[in-house]
């Protein structure tokens, strides 16, 4: 569930769920956030408006700026694609 893909995320990063639903965009928490966001993506059958509404009723063109950013930095960047591997592990 989407509820539960924030708490995982969340607990990963040190973050509280609350902090990454908030509009704050300080870098502790957006990357979280568009972790939370791709992967919610990816896991469910959410639409991105759907999606943008159950992280603090975001548009939908941000859900998509996570989801592209993160696929981005998985291909230069080995650990975000360790975190990311990581992480889906769990819901699989």
């Amino acid at each position: 569930s989407v509820k539960e893909i924030q708490s995982v995320v969340a607990k990963h990063y040190g973050v509280h769920v609350s902090d990454m639903l908030a509009h704050r965009r300080t870098h502790e928490i957006v990357m979280p956030r568009h972790v939370a966001m791709y992967l919610t993506k990816r896991l469910t059958h959410r639409s991105l408006p759907e999606i943008g509404r159950l992280f603090g009723r975001r548009d939908h063109t941000t859900v998509l700026h996570a989801c592209r950013k993160i696929e981005a930095l998985c291909e230069v960047d080995s650990d975000v694609h360790q975190t990311i591997t990581a992480l889906r592990r769990w819901f699989i």
